[in-house]
């Protein structure tokens, strides 16, 4: 297993190139470039998985687990099989902090919240830098499953949710107060863990980012949101955001801040660690979510603006859309046109931005 040193040394070697007329660029894989990376599922990835991911030139790994504890020896294998093909774990994902214990503050959370912590550790010896996570009980992603090109997308209508599937998800509704009380204390018993393990954690909005669905009220529907949850960490730099570009998409003009501001604040004070890399129809009420050159927003110049704050976490596809011959486990068309999609965009970006 290489340590970190190594794998920094390994970016170091990569740092530039020069560019027609002698201007430097960096290479795609050193430490200081964006990451483009991908979300995979820790418990099913197969050997076959990673070695196409290998063949299309993917470097790093969100790797995703369950919400009961994952051994310290399961997550170094899982590692060292990544690493065989030359893919490192940049961020891990565990799903005790969803557990509606938790997330309701009921009693019982604090044995999934140490079970969460006990995630950040092992993440800290293993040398996985960030860990992404989310606060969005009863949610609801996706109202139908359409064709769009040709190709299988999600949909969200906000008519449609709010008429045929929308219904209180708990005995009763949880107004904003409550859910912030319960994220905050989450992130008072997990930040200080993280800290002292080294471990960033990347707070993921609420996708759609409408402010009540189902009966419970969400946080981080807005820029005023990410705001509070920044005052909470008490600006510690272990705390940022995963940023859904996506997700800030669907909000169009109600968010606050739009993407490029988004990225300009929090991005520029080096507040976000991961990016979500996914384009949508239009805003809502209604979406459709697409591949990277198929929706309202030029996804170039969202990753030219990450170049331009100097983002060096990983940029992920995000909901890939299945193809022609997608059939179960991970859609390898979809996955290796939006991965070769966002390598070109990298790279012009870097051109242009130098």
């Amino acid at each position: 297993m290489k340590t970190r040193r190594e794998w920094l040394k390994l970016g170091s070697l990569a740092l530039a190139s020069p560019l027609p007329g002698g201007k430097p660029r960096i290479e795609e894989y050193a430490d200081g470039n964006t990451k483009i990376a991908h979300r995979l599922n820790g418990n099913t990835i197969t050997d076959d998985e990673m070695l196409f991911l290998q063949q299309i030139g993917l470097k790093w790994a969100r790797v995703e687990f369950g919400t009961t504890h994952t051994p310290l020896d399961k997550l170094a294998a899982l590692q060292k099989r990544f690493e065989k093909h030359g893919i490192r774990i940049f961020s891990g994902v565990h799903y005790a902090y969803r557990e509606l214990d938790v997330q309701l503050g009921r009693p019982g959370r604090d044995k999934h919240i140490e079970t969460y912590r006990q995630f950040l550790r092992d993440c800290g010896k293993l040398g996985i830098p960030i860990a992404s996570y989310d606060f969005h009980p009863a949610n609801t992603y996706t109202t139908n499953h359409v064709v769009r090109r040709g190709y299988t997308a999600r949909e969200f209508n906000l008519a449609d949710f709010r008429a045929k599937v929308e219904k209180q998800a708990f005995e009763r509704e949880y107004d904003a107060e409550e859910i912030w009380s319960h994220y905050s204390y989450l992130t008072k018993a997990v930040l200080p863990v993280a800290e002292e393990a080294g471990v960033k954690l990347a707070l993921h909005p609420d996708d759609p980012p409408i402010a009540k669905m189902n009966g419970v009220a969400k946080l981080f529907v807005r820029y005023d949101g990410y705001k509070r949850a920044e005052q909470i960490s008490g600006g510690s730099k272990n705390w940022g955001l995963t940023f859904c570009a996506g997700t800030w998409m669907e909000g169009g003009d109600k968010m606050g801040k739009n993407v490029f501001e988004m990225i300009k604040d929090f991005g520029g004070r080096g507040k976000i660690f991961e990016v979500h890399f996914r384009n949508v129809s239009s805003p809502l009420p209604h979406f459709v979510e697409t591949f990277p050159d198929d929706g309202y927003m030029d996804m170039y110049e969202i990753m030219k603006a990450l170049r331009q704050v100097k983002f060096t976490g990983a940029a992920e596809p995000d909901h890939v859309p299945r193809l022609s011959g997608d059939s179960g486990g991970m859609p390898r068309a979809g996955t290796s046109y939006i991965i070769s999609y966002m390598r070109a965009l990298l790279r012009r970006a870097n051109e242009e931005v130098g």
